[in-house]
């Protein structure tokens, strides 16, 4: 996990995905398709902003360390290979965000 400004994460985000803008989390996968075979166990790198955590902490009326947990979460479920652009996959997403953050925060 490595921990940015929104200068940074704009840069990523306009580099990788094309888009021109800041965004709280980015995820880089080391490798596409079914997961580590006899290589590297590390899924891949996750990045966070720290301006656009605080904002939406803020923002959504909790901690700044709730939306980094958030976000952490959010981004290593990238990882493992979910997605949110259509409406079943953001559903399934946000279930298992919430699920995970529950056991994290042991609610």
């Amino acid at each position: 996990m490595v921990f940015v400004s929104d200068r940074a994460i704009r840069r990523l985000n306009r580099d990788w995905r094309g888009i021109d803008k800041p965004t709280d989390v980015l995820s880089f996968a080391m490798r596409e398709g079914e997961g580590p075979a006899g290589g590297s166990p590390s899924l891949g790198d996750v990045v966070i902003s720290v301006d656009t955590a605080a904002r939406q902490a803020a923002e959504l009326g909790h901690s700044f360390d709730e939306e980094v947990e958030r976000l952490l979460v959010h981004g290593l479920l990238h990882l493992f290979g979910y997605d949110h652009r259509e409406a079943a996959e953001r559903r399934r997403m946000q279930a298992m965000e919430r699920r995970l953050l529950r056991v994290i925060r042991q609610e």
